[in-house]
């Protein structure tokens, strides 16, 4: 009890410093408030229906600690998502149309390929002992053997499909686990609803597609996981009901200490906050609470811990997570990617931006969705509002990447984000 009273106090300190004054109002669970104008003008936004080129992406905006640098790894790339690496350095990409490509190496110039086509949202990709995994919106399918096949790939074979085909939150996040076991996110069909058996959690199958089980519950929507390299314990984003406020609820960070956890939503949010709607006769001590809150509408989106050696020792060990951004508010947050520091046993210590400009005078310029660390220490971000993979790196240039005065002048120094 004592714990649980200690967790609430900090997250409410933490939402005293990082969220403003919460306005409740009169609205339908999946509809903006009612007789309210400047929320009904709050819709998604669309990406460009093209990407860019390499050569107008938004690096003379993006801005990180001094002794960073940015470079493109890639770009062309409708819709790039999740990020995964094969055992001979094949950057695979998921994305949010209908294929997953494959970023190779061809006498010293980067190529991108697709490999598999026709596919449903192909959004969450898995890659475990030469066998590629990918997520649709309603099945997972393997690919075997994959870097000896790129240049001619089979047909994905379908290993699991009892997954619903939701109209809303129908991205897969997917990932092998410490276990050997896959790991797949099913959110709620809907923005605010109690779901039907089977959907807002955290499901573990094998590797065949069976044996399933709900690792963790009360998820509403989670886009991003991975385990820390200390305690194997998963970790997870998940992104906050819309249209209970511009400010509230945040989205989360959470931890599983044990299968089965249930993380509260749709009937409380934040680890503090009952649902207006649905958390009548329900309290948030029933729930596990976040372990950080990552702001409201921010859109947390792919994490990974960094275990590379290429940065500084602060960073080992620490979480890198791409924040999307928001759409439904008025003043837009994320569109950054922050790095959270954990103590030792595996609580949040603090969190800071690593990588912003993607959010320009409340326009977004870059979308960051998904991060993935590479052999070398370096860091993978991949953007789908301009179809790109952007690759961050430490200390000074080596020979195969040396610097271009252009890319020098571009550097900024490092500068905190406003979240007021």
């Amino acid at each position: 009890m004592a714990a649980r009273l200690s967790a609430r106090i900090l997250l409410a300190g933490a939402l005293a410093g990082f969220l403003p004054a919460v306005a409740l109002y009169a609205q339908a669970p999946d509809g903006p408030p009612a007789g309210n104008t400047a929320a009904a003008s709050l819709k998604p936004i669309p990406a460009p229906p093209q990407p860019a080129p390499a050569d107008k992406l938004p690096l003379d905006k993006l801005k990180l600690p001094s002794g960073f640098h940015i470079e493109v790894y890639a770009s062309g790339i409708a819709g790039a998502r999740s990020l995964r690496v094969g055992k001979r350095g094949t950057v695979f990409v998921g994305s949010t149309g209908d294929k997953v490509s494959a970023i190779v190496e061809n006498e010293g110039q980067r190529q991108v390929k697709a490999i598999a086509t026709g596919l449903q949202h192909p959004n969450g990709l898995a890659y475990r002992d030469g066998t590629l995994f990918i997520a649709e919106t309603s099945q997972i399918s393997k690919i075997d053997n994959i870097e000896d096949t790129l240049d001619s790939p089979p047909k994905p074979t379908v290993i699991y499909s009892d997954l619903p085909k939701d109209e809303i939150n129908s991205a897969r996040f997917i990932g092998v686990g410490p276990d050997n076991q896959l790991y797949v996110s099913v959110g709620q069909a809907c923005n605010n609803c109690v779901p039907p058996p089977g959907q807002g959690q955290i499901r573990r199958i094998d590797l065949a597609g069976g044996n399933i089980e709900a690792v963790a519950r009360g998820v509403r929507n989670s886009l991003g996981f991975d385990w820390s390299p200390r305690n194997k314990q998963l970790y997870f984003t998940d992104n906050g009901r819309d249209w209970l406020s511009e400010d509230a609820p945040s989205d989360e960070l959470n931890r599983v200490t044990k299968p089965g956890e249930d993380f509260g939503a749709p009937y409380c949010y934040q680890g503090t906050l009952t649902d207006p709607q649905l958390g009548w006769g329900r309290s948030c001590d029933e729930f596990t609470p976040p372990i950080a809150l990552l702001g409201p509408h921010v859109a947390p989106l792919g994490m990974r811990f960094y275990s590379g050696r290429m940065f500084p020792e602060k960073y080992r060990n620490a979480i890198f997570v791409a924040r999307h951004g928001s759409w439904n508010r008025t003043k837009k947050l994320g569109g950054d990617v922050v790095v959270l520091h954990l103590n030792k046993e595996g609580s949040v210590q603090s969190m800071e931006p690593f990588l912003t400009g993607f959010l320009d005078d409340n326009n977004f310029v870059g979308r960051p969705v998904d991060v993935q660390p590479m052999s070398d220490g370096s860091l993978l971000i991949s953007d789908d509002w301009n179809g790109a993979v952007y690759r961050v790196t430490y200390g000074r240039a080596r020979d195969d990447r040396e610097e271009r005065p252009e890319r020098r002048r571009r550097r900024r120094d490092f500068f905190f984000f406003d979240d007021r």
